[in-house]
């Protein structure tokens, strides 16, 4: 008689733009409750949605949970390089893509890098670095942080499958400090530091998917 089998791991996805973010978030996977796959897509939406769709076409992969993270610029006054964002939303060019287990990713970032400050609300996206008095127009709007990647990435990976997506970010620079060049700027390797730190936050967050649904 065969032995009855549990619900299979669902893998994760862990997509980031830039090589430096990827050295950060890669190589720490305990603690994960399934196959973790960390993908560095390259910058700007284009190569973030050709890069989920081709990651989520692959054998295995196909109700894979996505986190999008890396780097943001914040949007809000008295943002610090090191804060975090964890997006309610994405907002892109094509619409809006809602954020799974927002609270809980909130809770589990708060308890794995206590005195960090954590802001929740909506990312949105952009397709150049933003400056200067732009940041005024895209807070007008509501969001709370911008960032190259985010929207496009969970828009793809929603379109290429029902599943659960999130995104987090690290703020690197905010109106009162803005950032010239990440990897020389004190703000940049504060930055740099937190994301080495989320893992943890994201493996819970990634476990409390498989939990049953009341």
């Amino acid at each position: 008689m065969d032995t009855p089998q549990g619900p299979q791991p669902v893998p994760l996805v862990i997509a980031c733009a830039l090589t430096i973010e990827r050295l950060a978030l890669r190589g720490a996977h305990g603690g994960a409750a399934g196959p973790v796959t960390v993908l560095r897509s390259g910058m700007g939406p284009a190569a973030a949605e050709r890069a989920m769709t081709r990651t989520l076409g692959a054998a295995g992969m196909r109700d894979a949970a996505v986190i999008a993270s890396g780097f943001c610029a914040g949007l809000v006054p008295g943002m610090h390089p090191g804060d975090l964002v964890v997006a309610e939303e994405t907002r892109g060019p094509d619409g809006v893509t809602v954020c799974t287990g927002t609270e809980v990713l909130a809770k589990a970032l708060t308890e794995a890098l206590p005195g960090r400050t954590v802001h929740t609300g909506p990312l949105t996206g952009s397709d150049h670095v933003v400056r200067g008095p732009e940041r005024a127009g895209l807070r007008a709007t509501g969001a709370i942080a911008v960032d190259m990647e985010s929207a496009a990435t969970l828009r793809a990976a929603r379109q290429a499958g029902s599943r659960p997506v999130a995104a987090v970010r690290v703020v690197v620079d905010a109106p009162e400090h803005e950032l010239v060049r990440i990897g020389t700027v004190r703000g940049g390797i504060s930055a740099f530091r937190v994301l080495r730190a989320v893992l943890p936050a994201f493996f819970e967050w990634h476990r409390s998917l498989l939990l049953p649904r009341r």
